[in-house]
C-alpha cells in the first residue's frame, strides 16, 4: 500500500523537515521530492524520487539526463521534467558565479581553480582561454574549441584573435581530459 503525502506525519515530509532543519539536513531523494511536488496514483512523491534516483544511479547521471530521458520514465511528465532540468541548471549556474571583484590569477593552481568547475564534467575536449588585465584580473574566458572526446587541435589566431579584441595583457590557456580527472594549463 502506497501512503499519499497527507497521510506520512508531517515531521518526515521533505517540506517541513526543510523549513524546520534547512535544506543541507535533507537526502537527495528529499530534496528531489520537494522539486518532484506530487507523485502518482500508485507512489508517493517519495518512492517517485527513490525510483529516478535509482535509475540514473544518483545526482551525477541526473544531472546530464535530457528531457527526452526523463519524460520516458514512469510518473514523470513533461511538467516534472521542466522542473528537475531547471533546477539542475540553477545549481550549475550557482556554482559558475564569480564575484563582483574581478577573479586575480597569482598561480597556475589559481588558473586551474577558475576553470576547474566549469570544466570537469565535460563530455568533450573543450580549449579554453582566460583573459587577463594587467594586474592579472580575468577579464573575459572562452571556451575557443571544442573537439573530441580526446583530442582538440586549436589555430593561435583564433586565441590572439580574442586577446587582441579584448586588449588582454595575459592569456591563459586550459583544455580538459574528459576521459580523465587531469586538468592542463599553460
Amino acid at each position: 500500500m502506497t501512503l499519499k503525502m497527507k497521510e506520512i506525519p508531517k515531521a518526515d515530509r521533505p517540506r517541513e523537515r526543510l523549513i524546520q532543519y534547512g535544506p543541507s539536513y535533507l537526502s537527495n531523494q528529499e530534496l528531489l521530492a520537494i522539486i518532484l511536488g506530487t507523485g502518482t496514483k500508485m507512489e508517493n512523491v517519495h518512492q517517485l524520487a527513490e525510483r529516478l534516483l535509482r535509475h540514473f544511479e544518483g545526482l551525477q547521471l541526473l544531472k546530464e539526463a535530457t528531457i527526452e530521458e526523463l519524460i520516458h520514465i514512469k510518473g514523470i511528465g513533461l511538467a516534472k521534467a521542466v522542473h528537475i532540468l531547471a533546477a539542475m541548471e540553477i545549481g550549475k549556474r550557482i556554482q559558475q558565479l564569480r564575484t563582483i571583484d574581478r577573479y586575480v590569477i597569482r598561480s597556475p593552481e589559481d588558473g586551474a581553480d577558475f576553470v576547474m568547475e566549469e570544466m570537469r564534467t565535460l563530455n568533450q575536449e573543450h580549449f579554453v582561454t582566460i583573459f587577463l588585465n594587467t594586474k592579472n584580473q580575468v577579464i573575459h574566458h572562452q571556451t575557443i574549441f571544442i573537439g573530441s572526446l580526446n583530442a582538440s587541435i586549436v589555430h593561435p589566431r583564433e586565441v590572439y584573435r580574442e586577446a587582441v579584441k579584448r586588449s588582454a595583457a595575459s592569456i591563459i590557456v586550459a583544455h580538459n581530459h574528459p576521459s580523465g580527472v587531469r586538468l592542463k594549463t599553460a
